[in-house]
């Protein structure tokens, strides 16, 4: 019987709980495999005990970057772990975007301020400041010009707690056609969604916000499809990904561009798109199931 963890963390009060565990959970069970969810963090976990780790809400880890890595290392060395550690290296900081953009994908323009570079900020559109490893739009906030002072209070906040902050223009589509999320799993399309703009005017960057407003399915238009696999394809050393996430928004030509690309934690919103659920534990299982070096196949 194949052993799966569910890799997660505990809920607290800026960490909400994920609703997909439980139904996977069952559902790994009806196709008669043992899945438990596992905080990444718990000392007493076996994770050689398991077949394959499964990072499905570890959404706390941006806290606690350093130790995440060091944790999907050393869980690297005692069983399988989806996504693998290189890839999750490499996500967790969105200076990934930087690279995207050298190959050749559309995204959204960033510059990236370290602790004790200089603030330049734009003055002639609105802007977005936030650190280059966040989530839940957690220390992220808009901006006009007007607001820099504000602004260079929040990029003095996230220096001095070590943050390299990411400053993007605004890209008003977002407030009409919102943001979609490309779901993948097993190397192929498994659902999407849309929803609407997170970020309010005015609003304070430590104040929490609503990730995921009016969320609702949504279908891929060809062109969006076309720049998700545009940005897969680009991620260094074609890594073998059980999922991904490509989120879009359009540019100010109208044409979609990756905002973010999450392949280590995305929230799946399967309880959105409860029909996906077969498929994701079918894709799970094959993987856990693979001898090493084996090509993966696309699970139907």
């Amino acid at each position: 019987m194949p052993r799966i963890a569910l890799v997660t963390c505990r809920p607290g009060p800026e960490v909400s709980a994920d609703p997909d565990l439980p139904a996977l959970v069952e559902a790994f069970a009806a196709a008669g495999a043992q899945a438990a969810a596992v905080e990444w963090d718990d000392p007493e976990a076996d994770w050689a005990g398991f077949d394959l780790a499964l990072i499905r809400s570890t959404w706390d880890y941006s806290w606690r970057a350093a130790e995440f890595l060091a944790w999907a290392e050393r869980c690297g060395t005692l069983t399988r772990l989806a996504n693998p550690p290189e890839v999750v290296r490499w996500n967790t900081d969105k200076r990934y975007l930087g690279q995207l953009a050298a190959a050749g994908v559309p995204t959204v323009p960033t510059r990236y301020l370290a602790p004790g570079e200089t603030a330049g900020l734009p003055d002639g559109h609105e802007y977005v400041v936030k650190p280059t490893s966040g989530a839940g739009a957690r220390f992220a906030a808009r901006y006009t010009p007007a607001e820099r002072d504000t602004a260079v209070r929040h990029l003095a906040r996230m220096h001095a707690e070590g943050f390299t902050a990411m400053v993007q223009p605004y890209l008003r589509g977002i407030d009409v056609t919102g943001e979609r999320a490309l779901q993948f799993f097993g190397g192929r399309l498994l659902h999407a969604s849309r929803k609407g703009a997170v970020l309010a005017p005015g609003t304070p960057y430590d104040h929490k916000k609503v990730a995921h407003p009016e969320l609702r399915p949504w279908t891929p238009t060809p062109a969006e499809l076309a720049t998700a696999e545009r940005a897969l394809a680009a991620v260094p050393g074609a890594p073998e990904l059980l999922y991904a996430r490509v989120d879009l928004v359009d540019g100010e030509d109208g044409e979609p561009r990756v905002m973010e690309l999450e392949l280590v934690e995305p929230n799946l919103f399967l309880f959105l798109h409860p029909d996906s659920l077969p498929r994701v534990v079918r894709a799970t299982l094959a993987a856990a199931t693979r001898r090493p070096g084996s090509a993966a196949a696309a699970p139907r």
